[in-house]
């Protein structure tokens, strides 16, 4: 008879449990050194070893030969355990026995002595369902319980469960699994079942099942019952999700303010049988890693994604401002959270988009306080760079005051015929004809600058190349040293040749009124090409 994978799978000892060294570290010790308590409280998230953990203890408490707190897994209680028929051991339900009765009978039971084990353990599942009765008659035994029972419950809202039943209770908190271990475990087992599984695959799988190794093994049966060569293509039909670029292509159009377009990619998502509800669930996923890249760019551990997503994603950064994306995020936590009792799962996300096309394409034509102080800031950090370059002996260009009188210029000495056209030669501005190759070898060095220089060129000013971006991500980028070496290394590799490399924003977005003078200074800076970086 088949079993599914979460049982045929399902750890027998402490060791192989996954991501939760904190609990199982402390219970071998205690085990080991029979320091064990009467009650313990295992609370978490679904799928994250709760019930699994409490079995092993169970196990390994009782085990005639245990090896530092683990247990033997040969002894006839550890086989009884193993195969359910250790009457010493009592799962109960809690979800089906909520009455003030069930726990009665529990109570009256365990003045009974175990039939073989040393001690009799009670395993409690989903503790928080029973009644307020029942609580009171959990509360009694206990309190001061047989010295041959031992308590272990298990409940995934901790909130529901009394005080004092807490207060009497070891209290064991269950983290959810982390993707990269979800991911090593999926490998393993695919290994030993005889089945290709890629990494693409089960990260893919670990991202879906939201830290519940449970979850992550039940889709890994379902996938297994599609095909024995199990890819990214494969996860995505057997569990309704959208192909990551199909997400990325929504999210773009969304920023772009076209609605259209993210609705025909709806339509054909809904088309191809893709859950909506979990649609959502995904653009929430990427547009979180969005705002992680606006207030965080250098800190990209924290993203979910893989290092091929990371250019795509700053493409997407780079067209909405954080306020915006924090209202997009908003709009579809909303329409997440009420996906469960729409009529219509499709038209709920179909208005959602709408709304945030809205809010992506609209100019923002009002300054917070929070903003005209960022503005300020910045353009106090731009003049102190441009005096900074004046003391040291760079010329910085301004436009003359209407009420200034230009200066008559020095007489200075006639050049020869050939040098001054050599000199005019170098300063004639041209396009930078290797630009695309040094953004193709810099994705390999530096992912994240090379994402920023999104839509952007290089012009050479004689032995001076300056990039011209799209947006500001850029600028704030190229003045950490590690990046603007990078691409200084990247040039030099490809050209053979060392240049002094600046970067300004050609974008221009027309001010509003509130915006005149701060926008003024903010363009006055950009265009007069002040290099970040001199060598």
């Amino acid at each position: 008879m088949y079993r599914a994978l979460y049982r045929k799978w399902r750890p027998m000892t402490f060791d192989d449990v996954v991501s939760q060294p904190h609990i199982t570290t402390t219970l071998k010790r205690q085990i080991s050194e029979g320091k064990t308590a009467h009650a313990y409280l295992f609370t978490g998230s679904r799928g994250t070893g709760k019930t699994t953990c409490a079995r092993i203890f169970a196990k390994a408490v009782n085990c005639r030969n245990p090896h530092d707190g683990r247990p033997c897994l040969e002894c006839d209680i550890c086989k009884a355990a193993d195969n359910g028929t250790l009457n010493d051991i009592i799962e109960i339900d809690a979800a089906s026995n909520t009455g003030v009765d069930d726990i009665r009978e529990l109570r009256e039971s365990t003045v009974y002595t175990p039939e073989l084990a040393r001690y009799k353990v009670y395993i409690i599942d989903e503790v928080h369902m029973l009644s307020n009765q029942a609580w009171g008659a959990l509360l009694k035994i206990m309190e001061e319980p047989p010295e041959h029972v031992k308590f272990i419950l298990a409940t995934t809202e901790i909130h529901k469960v009394p005080l004092t039943i807490i207060s009497r209770c070891q209290r064991f908190d269950f983290r959810r699994i982390l993707p990269e271990d979800i991911k090593a475990r999926l490998l393993y087992i695919a290994e030993q079942e005889k089945i290709s599984l890629d990494d693409e695959a089960a990260i893919a799988i670990a991202r879906i099942s939201d830290g519940a190794m449970r979850d992550a093994l039940s889709i890994l049966d379902q996938c297994m019952a599609v095909s024995d060569d199990i890819t990214v293509q494969t996860v995505s039909a057997v569990s309704g999700t959208a192909d990551r670029y199909a997400l990325y292509e929504i999210l773009d159009g969304i920023a772009e303010g076209q609605s259209a377009r993210v609705l025909s990619d709806i339509d054909k998502l809904y088309s191809a049988s893709k859950d909506m509800s979990r649609l959502c669930d995904e653009l929430i996923f990427q547009l979180r890693n969005v705002m992680l890249l606006e207030t965080s760019p250098d800190n990209e551990k924290l993203l979910g994604c893989l290092p091929d997503e990371l250019k795509k994603l700053w493409e997407i950064a780079g067209k909405l401002s954080l306020d915006k994306t924090l209202s997009l995020l908003d709009i579809l936590q909303t329409t997440g959270d009420s996906m469960s009792t729409a009529s219509s799962k499709r038209t709920a996300l179909e208005m959602a988009v709408i709304r945030m096309c809205g809010i992506a394409s609209k100019r923002e034509t009002a300054v917070s306080d929070t903003a005209v102080a960022e503005l300020n800031k910045r353009i106090s950090a731009l003049e102190d760079e441009i005096e900074e370059l004046k003391r040291g002996g760079v010329t910085v260009s301004s436009r003359p005051s209407p009420s200034s009188k230009p200066e008559r210029p020095a007489p200075q000495p006639q050049k020869p015929q050939n040098q001054e056209s050599e000199t005019q030669e170098a300063q004639t501005p041209i396009l930078f004809p290797q630009w695309e190759e040094v953004l193709e070898r810099l994705t390999e060095v530096n992912p994240g600058c090379a994402g920023a220089l999104s839509e952007s060129r290089g012009i050479i000013y004689g032995n001076r190349l300056m990039i011209e971006v799209q947006t500001e991500f850029f600028l704030s980028l190229f003045k950490k040293p590690e990046n603007a070496k990078s691409l200084r290394d990247v040039v030099r590799e490809i050209t053979g040749k060392t240049y002094a490399i600046g970067a300004r924003c050609i974008r221009k977005d027309p001010a509003t009124v509130q915006e005149d003078k701060v926008a003024e200074l903010i363009e006055k800076a950009k265009r007069e090409d002040v290099p970040f970086d001199v060598d």
